[in-house]
């Protein structure tokens, strides 16, 4: 292969457990050309070399370990040391082949997802009134006498139905000869117009369905809803994990790889949209229909998540005072973000507040209204590789990010791993030892999300770490790992090293800094605050208990936090079928005054104060 005016060594890499072949130049890593054409490799940190998660082993053939930096457009800087078959784990983002090879993935890389999704505990619900209508017509039969043009045939027979002066879409236009002679050849010359402000936006078979399509594009995980567009009933959901995590578990890594390289850019973009096509292609495929009935969209994400979808610049997103190019809701067309709809479809993006809080923050504020509103003072907070927060008192609305990473879901964690079967997911202390639950029930192989709370609150609790976030060493399970650090074994094959505990305590020292320096911006203590909403699919599972215990949430009685699952997912299905939902979210937003932490005179104080951990109750020693 020539790669400018170099010829480059093309090597063939085999992952028997995909039943993948793919092809691998020898100026690339084996994580970046999995990257490139779609095998799964975990790779937290985009590929830095910074996380360990993108562990593979060389079964047949070799690599050789490059450098740990790599300046860009030159070779790979190569170490001597040469991996030979079987001999172990090494990290993929740091190995290049060096002839043909075969490959064993990480079993973490391989578990299916279970909890990548999880339905909303909302209460709230508005009536379907959606942005698209539906008009049965029955247009006269073209003969040699009337050969009227099908477009105006169409729109006239639509004006005298009472629907006033249309335009037809010109991709409507096209399809209107074809499916209206499909319907002659079948009997009939009657066409359902689906129709938007005043322009008709798909035609079909007379009575045809028209279906919603809601996404809620998340960092770690993108959730869709199939639902019917008249009354908001839903047919079928899907998860998946959203293929940008190839490109590093954060969007701080996205950003910087799309700001270095335009065409990575585009790759983040085109990523998105082939999953959401592939999602909407298999909720169709599971309700019996074909995506052509999709006939409106709705689209909710963070403000990285919307720039990279709508091909945005993202630079000024890296880099002080982190503004965006448009926080207000937007209306584009499906096709031009390379949706595969209606012909005519539009996407409506939920609007964002500023900075990092965009339009997922919104949907979740829209969902859960009816748990904040009756309060004087609430909180609500959407837990996340990005987290977002609100503070709601006496009617105002005041909202900060924490970036938090993706600590607290398992990512930038030795053995971390997404919420799949085999990763432990409960860790607590029974009589004085360490117990863990996993996933399913299947044998342990990693450590989700809440699982990590856990094990900190039981580290804790059990005395094998102090306050100050250091393992203690003289206990049984405290080992050293392959780095040389402490670490904890929860089992065999599991350790929770010291330098996973100090992740958890840079994540969750974010999330509670943004929280009481909101509490403090809107002059309310603590203890004061009513009602404590936690949404997100993992802030579903997490026990509030240990988030307590590790200084994660307030102290507050149990009674008043909530857990309402995927809230964005359930406001984002409400803008789907609801154009009164839509108004809702967009006054939510604009109601909403955003705080940028990072201009707080106390924050340093605050960010360090909650560096450490409360104080545990007396410790039980864990075997």
């Amino acid at each position: 292969m020539k790669r400018g005016s170099q010829t480059v060594a093309v090597y063939r890499l085999r992952f028997p457990q995909l039943q993948r072949e793919i092809q691998a130049r020898a100026d690339e890593t084996i994580q970046e050309c999995a990257r490139r054409q779609g095998v799964r490799i975990i790779a937290a940190c985009g590929g830095r070399g910074v996380c360990g998660s993108c562990l593979v082993r060389v079964t047949e053939g070799s690599v050789t370990v490059r450098g740990p930096e790599m300046p860009q457009g030159r070779e790979p800087v190569l170490r001597r040391d040469h991996v030979s078959p079987g001999r172990k784990w090494v990290r993929a983002c740091q190995c290049v082949a060096t002839c043909d090879c075969t490959i064993e993935v990480s079993p973490r890389s391989l578990a299916p997802v279970m909890r990548a999704e999880v339905e909303s505990a909302a209460t709230e619900r508005m009536a379907a009134l959606p942005a698209v209508l539906a008009c049965d017509v029955t247009l006269a039969v073209p003969t040699l006498q009337d050969c009227q043009a099908d477009a105006e045939r169409l729109t006239h027979a639509l004006a005298d139905a009472g629907q006033g002066r249309l335009v037809l879409d010109l991709a409507v236009t096209r399809s209107l000869p074809t499916v209206f002679r499909t319907q002659l050849r079948e009997g009939s010359s009657t066409l359902r117009a689906w129709m938007r402000n005043g322009e008709v936006i798909s035609v079909m078979s007379a009575g045809g369905r028209g279906l919603a399509l809601a996404v809620d594009l998340g960092t770690t995980n993108i959730a869709a809803f199939l639902l019917e567009v008249d009354n908001g009933a839903r047919l079928a959901t899907l998860a998946v994990e959203n293929p940008q995590v190839a490109w590093g578990g954060d969007v701080i890594s996205r950003i910087n790889a799309a700001i270095k390289d335009a065409e990575v850019a585009c790759e983040l973009k085109t990523a998105v949209v082939e999953a959401i096509n592939a999602m909407a292609h298999d909720l169709c495929a599971a309700a019996g229909v074909s995506p052509e009935v999709i006939v409106d969209v709705a689209i909710c994400g963070n403000t990285a998540m919307h720039h990279l979808l709508l091909g945005f610049p993202v630079r000024q997103l890296g880099r002080a005072p982190f503004v965006g190019a448009s926080r207000a809701p937007l209306d584009v067309r499906a096709r031009d973000l390379g949706l595969k709809v209606a012909a005519g479809a539009w996407v409506h993006v939920v609007g964002g507040v500023g900075g990092f809080v965009g339009g997922d923050h919104v949907s979740a504020l829209l969902a859960t209204e009816s748990h904040w509103s009756g309060a004087s003072t609430s909180v609500v907070m959407d837990i996340g590789t990005n987290t977002e927060i609100s503070v709601i008192h006496d009617g105002r609305i005041i909202c900060a990010s924490a970036p938090s990473g993706p600590a607290l879901e398992g990512g930038h964690i030795s053995c971390g791993m997404r919420a799949a079967a085999g990763a432990i997911e409960r860790v607590g202390v029974v009589h004085g030892r360490l117990h863990v639950q996993t996933v399913g029930g299947k044998s342990a192989i990693g450590l989700c999300g809440s699982g990590v709370i856990d094990t900190v609150a039981a580290l804790l609790e059990a005395g094998l770490a102090n306050v100050a976030g250091r393992i203690l060493p003289e206990h049984a399970r405290v080992v050293t790992d392959a780095h040389g650090m402490r670490a904890v074994r929860l089992v065999r094959s599991v350790l929770f090293s010291q330098s996973d505990l100090r992740a958890v305590q840079l994540a969750k020292a974010a999330i509670r800094t943004a929280t009481d320096l909101l509490l403090g911006e809107a002059g309310i203590a603590p203890d004061q605050v009513e009602r404590f909403v936690i949404a997100g699919s993992f802030g579903a599972y997490i026990s509030v208990r240990s988030g307590i215990a590790i200084g994660l949430f307030p102290s507050l009685p149990i009674e008043r936090y909530v857990q309402v699952g995927n809230a964005a997912g359930a406001g984002v299905r409400l803008t789907a079928v609801s154009i009164a939902a839509r108004a809702r979210a967009a006054q939510l937003a604009a109601a909403s005054r955003y705080v940028e932490l990072g201009t707080c005179a106390s924050f340093q104080k605050c960010f360090l104060h909650h560096i450490g951990f409360p104080e545990p109750p007396t410790p039980r020693s864990a075997q």
